[in-house]
């Protein structure tokens, strides 16, 4: 069984999640307010977390920044919004995925599912000391991305990115030189299938582009039709 902490003030609803989900292998833990919410998990210690935007006490984004300064256990955002303002929020504050309301019980689970099965999966074989330093850290030319502190470096500065943007960059950069389309992506970071709507992967590839001064888009760059490409040759 896993626990579930599910912070949402809408009793039906709550009920409707509780019902479902209990009929499978997850216990609920309903939690009403966001001014609650940081010291209910650090009692209760759930192995996921379903947190909605609108809370009474405190905003929901601040109660995901809390709980990701002490914990990084999957977490996922409902969203009552049709526009992407508070999925690349809840994103940037570190949320694993986003569900937009009315809530559907069944991509409800098959996403939380999704996310527990990322967190269970084996640690690698182990390496020698000089395969997992040079794992650690992935270099190209003025830029460096060390993945054991998550500290990117280009031309001789620590840039400031947000998770969702860490995990981008370092998902193409692992994969330099290969197109990865948007189903694959999403599929990497989130455990998800891409819809043909979903635009966060955009978003967070032009928040980098703006970043790393790619204007022209040749380092992160855009194959119509395919995805997109990390051209290894333009951080020199």
């Amino acid at each position: 069984m896993y626990k579930l902490m599910l912070v949402e003030d809408d009793a039906k609803l709550a009920q409707l999640v509780v019902d479902y989900l209990q009929e499978y292998e997850f216990t609920v833990d309903v939690v009403e307010r966001g001014d609650t919410a940081l010291a209910r998990f650090q009692q209760s210690q759930p192995d996921i977390v379903v947190l909605d935007l609108m809370l009474p006490g405190l905003d929901g984004m601040l109660v995901c920044r809390q709980i990701r300064n002490v914990s990084q256990v999957p977490l996922v955002i409902l969203t009552a919004r049709e526009d992407t303002f508070d999925e690349v929020s809840g994103l940037e504050q570190g949320a694993d995925d986003y569900i937009n309301k009315p809530v559907q019980p069944r991509v409800l689970l098959a996403r939380l599912r999704a996310l527990l099965r990322r967190r269970a999966e084996p640690a690698q074989t182990p390496q020698t000391a000089q395969s997992i330093t040079a794992a650690r850290e992935l270099a190209f030319g003025v830029l460096s991305i060390a993945k054991s502190d998550r500290v990117v470096r280009w031309r001789g500065q620590t840039m400031v990115l947000t998770s969702p943007e860490f995990k981008l960059l370092l998902l193409l950069a692992e994969s330099a030189g290969t197109v990865l389309s948007r189903n694959d992506i999403l599929k990497a970071m989130r455990g998800i299938e891409f819809d043909g709507i979903d635009r966060s992967i955009d978003n967070t590839i032009s928040r980098l582009r703006q970043k790393f001064d790619d204007g022209a888009a040749a380092r992160i760059k855009t194959v119509w039709g395919e995805g997109y490409l990390f051209s290894p040759s333009a951080w020199e």
